[in-house]
């Protein structure tokens, strides 16, 4: 693989790190292109194939793992399967593009020791786990097991946070979202 630099944002959930990323898109100099997670999961609310991730079967997903064609790839809740395929970025890397990369505390940090000389990890922390819930709650998008489920695995990616290059907290979002553009602007001019 050869091509440009690699941006991880990783976060639990609820925590911003989608949204600051969204931005970080709009902002034409930093010449960004987002890399679209495969996963085995159902699409939730208006999710879409293609653009918001690519949704391919278990056994589809387990074949691309046996084939070797992830550059990552994570089983994140039981037959909840994430992954980042090569040709995901081959194709942004060919369009002359940087990366960026909405992902697990895991998957980015397996990216960054692949490429730890072409990769800017950040990891988004959230104002406090109750935040975090409530943040959660108001998406009305799952269950409230499954809003406890990402809560109990927030505290264990809480602690991953000083393996990642920065740590943005997102107490205020447009400080956040401030604090985020410098990092990716500061690592571009790093050539």
């Amino acid at each position: 693989m050869k091509g440009g630099k690699l941006f991880v944002f990783s976060a639990p959930s609820g925590s911003g790190k989608t949204t600051i990323v969204q931005y970080l898109l709009q902002q034409e100099e930093l010449n960004l292109s987002f890399s679209i997670s495969a996963t085995s999961r159902d699409p939730r609310g208006e999710e879409k194939h293609g653009e918001h991730y690519y949704f391919i079967t278990l056994e589809e997903f387990k074949q691309h793992i046996k084939n070797g064609d992830f550059l990552e790839w994570e089983e994140v809740y039981r037959d909840n399967f994430y992954g980042t395929l090569k040709t995901e970025v081959n194709r942004i890397w060919s369009n002359g593009k940087n990366v960026i990369f909405d992902i697990d505390v895991v998957g980015g940090l397996r990216i960054k020791k692949k490429y730890p000389e072409r990769t800017l990890a950040v990891f988004v922390k959230p104002p406090s786990v109750d935040e975090l819930k409530r943040r959660l709650k108001k998406r009305k998008t799952e269950s409230e097991e499954r809003i406890n489920m990402r809560i109990a695995k927030a505290s264990v990616e809480l602690a991953t946070a000083p393996q990642f290059d920065f740590v943005i907290e997102n107490n205020d979002l447009n400080t956040a979202l401030a604090e985020a553009k410098q990092l990716v602007s500061e690592f571009i001019g790093n050539e």
